[in-house]
């Protein structure tokens, strides 16, 4: 049996399962992520020569490539006709290779499904600015991003542009017009793939993932250019997540920068993944409109405990939804 014959098999196995996750490593069984714990799917376990295969299958390499030898890290989107899409880690661990593909569905989420409320909505129809979506690994930042995507394309005739590294949800053409660039494959990284974008005519731009100073500086440009960019970085909750990204400007501009900053944010979404018992996986939703107190507070560079204290006075007035158990300072 060939690997990708092998591995059809697993992955329906897996879909019937419901598996979020199906892990591949030399030296053990092929695992599959239900309910939030590992389960294996076979009896027999991996060779070295078998996870080999897989990363060249993921990696679109030969056997015999001598790429195959200096490959260390590599995510991409994979798809199987008539089973599904998957985002794809192809890593090394004891010199051989482990792999890891993430369940991506067919149909794009749409605010209805994640019960997306409605200030939430309307800080995406802004017509300009950065909307930061952040969340720990896991809560649901691409399909959130995905979502929102989704209802401005079903609701406003616009063009979006995404920039994502791999692309995982399709978007098809409603109201709007979806350009998908994939890093890696259509450009080379995230900051010219945002300067380009500035070429494109687009009403607004999605990040999977704000990485460095270069891809924030591009950001912030755009915003400043009156496009809507909505993106993705990690951190547990709004106010953390608004010191992380000030905490991405450059040591020697960061004065201008935080001023910058501090005018072209729009606003936060948080999300917060929990399983109560043995229960379905719930979604949690923290947001923040940006108000001139935060600004400021962005732009003189403030701390945690008043930019939460910041957060909690726009929740008293409406511009903010708090998760419930997080302190105000």
């Amino acid at each position: 049996m060939s690997e990708t014959t092998m591995l059809t098999k697993v992955l329906k196995a897996a879909l019937q399962k419901g598996a979020t996750d199906v892990h591949a490593k030399a030296g053990d069984v092929f695992r599959a992520r239900v309910d939030g714990v590992l389960v294996g799917l076979t009896k027999q376990r991996l060779t070295t020569a078998q996870t080999r295969a897989l990363a060249a299958t993921f990696a679109g390499l030969k056997l015999d490539d001598p790429r195959l030898d200096t490959l260390r890290d590599f995510d991409a989107s994979w798809g199987i006709a008539g089973v599904g899409r998957f985002r794809v880690n192809v890593c090394r661990q004891r010199s051989s290779f482990m792999v890891v593909l993430r369940v991506i569905p067919f149909a794009v989420p749409s605010p209805e499904s994640l019960e997306l409320p409605e200030p939430v909505l309307a800080l995406a129809e802004r017509p300009r600015g950065i909307l930061v979506v952040t969340g720990a690994g896991g809560s649901g930042k691409t399909t959130c991003i995905a979502a929102l995507i989704h209802h401005l394309n079903r609701s406003r005739s616009c063009h979006i542009v995404t920039v994502e590294d791999p692309i995982e949800f399709l978007h098809r053409d409603l109201m709007g017009s979806v350009a998908q660039r994939e890093v890696g494959t259509d450009t080379d990284d995230f900051a010219q793939a945002i300067h380009a974008a500035l070429r494109q005519d687009p009403d607004v731009l999605a990040l999977s993932e704000l990485r460095d100073p270069y891809s924030l500086e591009a950001a912030v440009r755009a915003a400043e250019a009156g496009i809507l960019v909505i993106v993705s970085v990690t951190a547990p909750d709004t106010a953390i997540a608004l010191l992380q990204v000030g905490a991405m400007l450059p040591a020697e501009s960061r004065e201008a920068g935080r001023m910058r900053l501090g005018g072209a944010l729009a606003g936060v979404i948080a999300l917060r993944a929990r399983r109560e018992g043995a229960g379905e996986l719930t979604t949690d939703i923290e947001w923040v409109e940006m108000t001139p107190g935060l600004a400021n507070a962005i732009t003189v560079g403030a701390e945690l405990p008043p930019i939460r204290k910041l957060i909690e006075k726009a929740a008293t007035a409406g511009r903010a939804e708090r998760f419930e158990d997080l302190p105000s300072n």
